[in-house]
């Protein structure tokens, strides 16, 4: 082969190596969203992950990631948690999240694993699309026991 060969032959690698990039680069990604349904009291923390129709695809909670049950409402089992859900999210292809966090009923805030859970998912590359606090509030209820007095010791 003289040089002029080589040359050609070259010139034309390199044009069907650019080309590959544009197909490559061309491609949209597709997003597939996910509804992340974050239960913290202050005793464990449980994390339900379901798609928009509102099937459960993963669900995990701290008292699967420990053995200590004081530890089940920790930030750092949160995160494990949060890990193992991103796991399965991977594994289905999932990209982002809408975040509902609820803590106990007539709690004013969420437990202390809802915040590292939700950094823990976007260390891990998810988008957060929103985050909505769901915790239900009494509004009235049944009469409180005690009298009109309230419980004299």
């Amino acid at each position: 082969m003289t040089k002029e060969e080589l040359e050609t032959k070259q010139v034309e690698e390199e044009k069907v190596s650019e080309e590959e990039n544009v197909k490559k680069e061309s491609k949209p990604k597709e997003e597939r969203i996910a509804i992340l349904n974050i239960y913290t009291t202050f005793n464990n923390t449980i994390i339900n992950l379901t798609d928009l129709a509102g099937n459960t695809i993963a669900k995990f909670s701290g008292g699967q990631s420990t053995k200590q049950s004081r530890l089940k409402a920790n930030p750092t089992i949160a995160m494990f948690v949060a890990q193992r859900i991103s796991e399965e999210a991977k594994d289905n292809g999932i990209t982002g999240f809408y975040v509902r966090i609820r803590a106990e009923t007539g709690q004013n805030n969420p437990g202390p694993g809802a915040h590292s859970a939700i950094k823990a998912l976007t260390r891990a590359g998810f988008k957060i699309i929103s985050i909505m606090d769901s915790t239900k509030m009494p509004r009235g209820g049944p009469k409180q026991s005690g009298g009109r007095r309230g419980r004299r010791v």
